[in-house]
C-alpha cells in the first residue's frame, strides 16, 4: 500500500482472496485420450498461484491507475525534443475507419487501392516538406528511421567502391540514438564539438573530414533548440569530402513550411510521424520514422515502395519490389499503417499554411517561455531559440543546493510534467523545454509562475523542494536503483 492524496483511497496492489473471481469457465473439452497421451509431468495439476480477484476490484484498480497517469490530454507536457503536442481527435476517427482498420495486410493490391493511395500521397507530402525525391514509410520509430538512413548511406558508399568510408561524424549535442545507430551499422563514430553559439565548430569539423568520412548526422535545429547558422557551409564541407548528410527529424516541428532539409544540403532525412505529425506516442509505441532521400539514393530505399501507375488515364497504385540495390525490408508489411493514417489526416487538415502556422507558433511559444525564465536560470546560449530551449540550474544549485532534478520533481506538485532533464550532456544541470504550438499563453504563464515559486522556495525552504513530489501517490524513488534492478514480476506465494 502506498500513501494516498488527501481524500483519496490509498493505492492497494494485493486484492487477491481465496475463492473470489469474476466469472466461471466451462470444463475442459480436450479429448481424454489426448490428455493421457501427453506427458503427465508437463500437465499442470491445479491453478498455481493465480490471483483470485472479484471483477469489481479489478475494474476499480485499473481505472484508478489510469486516473493517476499524466498525459497530454490532462496537462502540459513540455518534454524537450519529444514534441508532446495535442493530438486532434479527427486523426483517430480517420485511423479507425473500418475500410482501413479492418484491411488485412495480405490484401491484393487491386483490393487495397485506397490504402496504397494514402501511403503514396503521404510520401509525396513528406518529400515536399523535406525536399526529398522518394520516401519509405516502413520504419516503425525514429531510431528505426535512423537505421534505414545509415544503412542507405553504407550501401551507397559500398556500391561506389568506397566501402572504406567508415567514419560518421556526430555533434556533441546529438541525440543518443545517433551514435548508437551509426555504431550498430558498423561505422566508427567520431564526435565534433559545438562552438560558443551552439552550432558545429567549423574548424573542428574540418579537422575530422577526410577520405574515410561516410557522413555527418545532424539535427537542425539541434537539441539545444538552435538553428545552425552555418548549415550551407557545413553541407558543402561534408560533400566536398565525399560524405553524405543525414538529417535527424526529431526537431522538424520548428521548420514546417519554412525551411526544407533538402534545400539545406541534406541527402537523407527521417521524420517522426508520431511527433511532428501528431500521433500519440510514448510507452514504446506506436511510432513511424519515415525516411526520405535525394534522387541519387532512391535505389537503396527499403522495398516495397508504392508506385502510382497511369495507364491511359486509369490510375492505380502498385507495390514495387523491383529495387535490386535496396537495403531490403525493415518492417512487416507497410509499417505502422495506423500512424500513417493519422499523419495523413493531420497534414490534409492543416494544409500548407496550417503547417507553417504550427512551426511559427511553436517557435513563438518557446521564445515566450525562455523570456519568462531567463532571469531565474542560466541561459547557456543567449540567442533566439527555435521550438525548444535549454536552461541551466547550475546557479541555483551553487546557491541553494537545489538541483535540476529537484526543480523537475517539484514541478509535479504544481501540476506540470517535468521537462527533459540533464540533456544535452554539454549543458550542466540542464533543463530542456519544448512547449509545442498547442499550448495557450495562460498555460505558459502558469508554468513560468510555477518556476518562480519553486526558485523562491529553493532559497527560503529548500527542504520542501528536496522532498518533492509530495502530492503524488508514490513519492520520490531511487531512480538509479529502479532502473538497474526493476521489480516487474508477479511472484506467487
Amino acid at each position: 500500500m502506498e500513501r494516498g492524496k488527501k481524500g483519496r483511497e490509498p493505492l492497494i496492489f494485493e486484492y487477491s482472496r481465496p475463492g473470489r473471481g469474476g466469472g466461471n469457465l466451462p470444463g475442459p473439452d480436450v479429448p481424454m485420450d489426448l490428455v493421457d497421451w501427453f506427458p503427465q509431468e508437463r500437465l499442470r495439476q491445479g491453478l498455481r498461484g493465480l490471483p483470485e480477484v472479484a471483477e469489481v476490484d479489478v475494474i476499480r484498480h485499473f481505472t484508478r491507475l489510469s486516473q493517476l497517469n499524466y498525459s497530454v490530454d490532462t496537462g502540459f507536457y513540455p518534454l524537450g525534443s519529444c514534441t508532446m503536442k495535442y493530438n486532434p481527435r479527427v486523426n483517430e476517427t480517420v485511423a479507425g475507419l473500418p475500410g482501413f482498420s479492418w484491411l488485412h495486410p495480405h490484401t491484393p493490391d487491386e483490393l487495397a487501392q485506397g490504402a496504397l493511395a494514402v501511403i503514396h500521397e503521404l510520401e509525396r507530402y513528406l518529400c515536399e516538406i523535406g525536399g526529398m525525391a522518394r520516401a519509405s514509410l516502413q520504419p516503425a520509430a525514429g531510431a528505426h528511421g535512423e537505421l534505414a538512413g545509415m544503412l542507405i548511406m553504407k550501401a551507397y558508399h559500398e556500391q561506389r567502391g568506397q566501402g572504406h568510408r567508415r567514419r560518421v561524424i556526430v555533434p556533441d549535442s546529438a541525440h543518443g540514438t545517433n551514435p548508437a545507430t551509426a555504431a550498430l551499422c558498423g561505422f566508427e563514430v567520431v564526435q565534433v564539438q559545438s562552438d560558443d553559439r551552439g552550432g558545429i565548430d567549423l574548424g573542428a569539423l574540418a579537422s575530422l573530414l577526410g577520405e574515410d568520412t561516410a557522413g555527418l548526422m545532424l539535427t537542425n535545429p539541434n537539441t539545444l533548440g538552435l538553428f545552425d547558422e552555418n548549415i550551407i557551409r557545413i553541407a558543402a564541407m561534408v560533400h566536398e569530402a565525399g560524405g553524405l548528410l543525414y538529417y535527424d527529424g526529431a526537431n522538424a516541428n520548428a521548420i514546417l513550411g519554412i525551411s526544407r532539409p533538402g534545400d539545406m544540403g541534406f541527402d537523407i532525412v527521417h521524420f517522426n510521424l508520431h511527433k511532428t505529425f501528431s500521433t500519440p506516442h510514448g510507452g514504446g509505441g506506436p511510432g513511424a520514422g519515415a525516411v526520405g532521400v535525394k534522387e541519387h539514393l532512391v535505389p537503396f530505399l527499403p522495398v516495397p515502395l508504392v508506385d502510382r501507375v497511369d495507364d491511359g488515364g486509369n490510375v492505380a497504385y502498385r507495390l514495387n519490389h523491383d529495387l535490386p540495390q535496396s537495403i531490403g525490408r525493415l518492417h512487416a508489411f507497410m509499417g505502422n499503417f495506423g500512424v500513417v493514417l493519422r499523419a495523413y489526416a493531420y497534414i490534409r487538415t492543416l494544409g500548407a499554411e496550417g503547417l507553417r502556422s504550427v512551426s511559427n507558433n511553436a517557435v513563438l511559444n518557446a521564445n515566450y517561455l525562455l523570456a519568462g525564465l531567463k532571469d531565474l536560470l542560466e541561459v547557456p546560449y543567449d540567442r533566439l531559440c527555435m521550438h525548444e530551449f535549454v536552461v541551466s540550474a547550475r546557479n541555483i544549485k551553487k546557491e541553494t543546493g537545489i538541483s535540476a532534478l529537484d526543480i523537475a520533481k517539484r514541478l509535479i506538485d504544481h501540476g506540470f510534467h517535468p521537462p527533459t532533464m540533464y540533456f544535452p550532456l554539454i549543458v550542466e544541470e540542464c533543463l530542456m523545454v519544448e512547449p509545442t504550438e498547442t499550448e495557450s499563453k495562460e498555460t505558459l504563464d502558469r508554468f513560468i509562475a510555477a518556476f518562480r515559486d519553486i526558485i523562491h522556495e529553493a532559497r527560503e525552504e529548500p527542504e520542501q523542494v528536496k522532498l518533492a513530489p509530495q502530492s503524488t501517490v508514490v513519492g520520490r524513488m531511487d531512480e538509479a536503483l529502479a532502473a538497474r534492478k526493476p521489480d516487474l514480476r508477479f511472484v506467487a506465494d
